[in-house]
Formats: structure tokens, C-alpha cells, sequence
């Protein structure tokens, strides 16, 4: 992955955001830190992709980089903060972004299912 794939990389996992964080950033490019992730509180995070890893693992990263302002976010907002949560035991802990078989996948950290890919988590309410 490289740094003109990096707005793709973001989508993809602002897609899983948007299916299930109740609070949404405000993306903006910032002129030295890039594009930042805006919270509704007025605090802001930069993201990046790290160097050297595989594409995967740089996804992954990344997904790791937005799962950190969506809980901080949810907290600030007095929400639980927690997300993605996971499936498999619900209100207890988030997944987590890793890479399974070269495959950027959220997966539950208590047994290392995998549960998405990244950027195909399902709606919060799908389902129901």
C-alpha cells in the first residue's frame, strides 16, 4: 500500500465506522499532519500508514489508528467505549484489528476468531 492508495484505505475503514459507531469523525486534510479524524468535542487525530509492513498489516494499522478516536470519542460522548464490539461476547470488549492468512480481519481478541474483514463489518442493527 502506498501513500496515494492511503484515501482508499481510509474509506474502507470508515465504512466499518459507519456501520456501527454512533459517533462519526469530521475528516479534514490537514496541511502538515494529513488528514485528521475530528470528534464533536473539537479534539482531533491525525492518521498515517506506518512504513515497511505489508499492505495488510498497514490496513490493519490503520484500523487500529480510527478504532482508537472512535473509543475515545464514545467516551467523551458517554457512550460505552467500545468498538467494533464484538459479536461473540457482546458489551464486554472490541475486536481487534489484525492480519489473519494476509487478510486485514477484525477478529475477537479473547480466542482470535476472525469475524470481518476490514472494511465489511455489517450494519450495527443487521440482524435484529
Amino acid at each position: 500500500m502506498t501513500e496515494d492508495e492511503f484515501p482508499q484505505a481510509l474509506e474502507t475503514v470508515l465504512q466499518d465506522l459507519r456501520a456501527q459507531c454512533s459517533v462519526q469523525p469530521d475528516v479534514r486534510e490537514h496541511d502538515e499532519y494529513g488528514p485528521v479524524l475530528w470528534a464533536p468535542d473539537g479534539s482531533g487525530q491525525g492518521v498515517s500508514l506506518g512504513p515497511g509492513d505489508s499492505p495488510a498489516e498497514r490496513l490493519a494499522g490503520l484500523a487500529d489508528q480510527v478504532q482508537d478516536w472512535a473509543v475515545e470519542a464514545l467516551w467523551t460522548e458517554g457512550e460505552p467505549a467500545v468498538w467494533p464490539g464484538c459479536p461473540r461476547h457482546p458489551d464486554s470488549h472490541p475486536l481487534s484489528a489484525t492480519v489473519v492468512a494476509g487478510v486485514p480481519m477484525w477478529v475477537c481478541p479473547k480466542g482470535g476468531q476472525p469475524v470481518a474483514n476490514i472494511g465489511e463489518l455489517p450494519p450495527r442493527d443487521a440482524g435484529k
